[in-house]
């Protein structure tokens, strides 16, 4: 279970990789602290195929969430990461940039200890669910209300993005940390 959070960590990588579904506040509560009280995670960007742009980060349990305490990822300030389906998770990260924002991927676990994380991103969904679910912002072109809203966008992105996205290590602890 553990590991499998991990993938939320990867899933904050991918949302600072493109447009994607967001909310003006949390949609998604009651996470806990499954990767134990502080984590150590290694990012990279796949592009082409290839795992690229390394990035390190430390996140440490605190007021429900998971909150950055060094590294790189300095745009997600916090995470969580919720059930979705088998070895498939919402994470919902707080953008350190743009306080009160909430930004959405889905994660899933490929083999022990590393993750496949995909921004979830409106155009997966068909048109209907668009329209009826995404309001336009003047900072987002899909910002949504409730739970219900951001499943349907997520279970959609779980469909249609096998390959792209990022991927998230966890780290054994005493690793050094780095910034890249």
């Amino acid at each position: 279970m553990k590991q499998l959070f991990c993938v939320a960590a990867a899933v904050l990588c991918a949302l600072t990789l493109s447009g994607c579904v967001d909310s003006s506040g949390p949609l998604l509560s009651d996470a806990q602290p499954v990767l134990g009280e502080q984590v150590r995670l290694q990012f990279y960007s796949l592009r082409k195929g290839t795992a690229d742009e390394p990035e390190q980060a430390t996140y440490k349990w605190d007021r429900g969430a998971y909150q950055r305490t060094g590294g790189g990822m300095a745009d997600i300030g916090s995470f969580s990461v919720h059930p979705l389906a088998r070895d498939t998770f919402v994470v919902q990260s707080a953008s350190a940039k743009r306080p009160g924002m909430f930004g959405y991927a889905v994660t899933r676990r490929l083999v022990d200890s590393v993750y496949q994380v995909i921004a979830i991103d409106e155009a997966d969904a068909g048109r209907v669910t668009r329209a009826r679910f995404c309001r336009s912002a003047s900072d987002s072109s899909c910002r949504i209300q409730m739970r219900n809203q951001l499943y349907a966008f997520a279970r959609a992105t779980a469909e249609r993005r096998r390959g792209q996205g990022g991927l998230a290590l966890r780290l054994a602890d005493g690793v050094a940390e780095s910034s890249r």
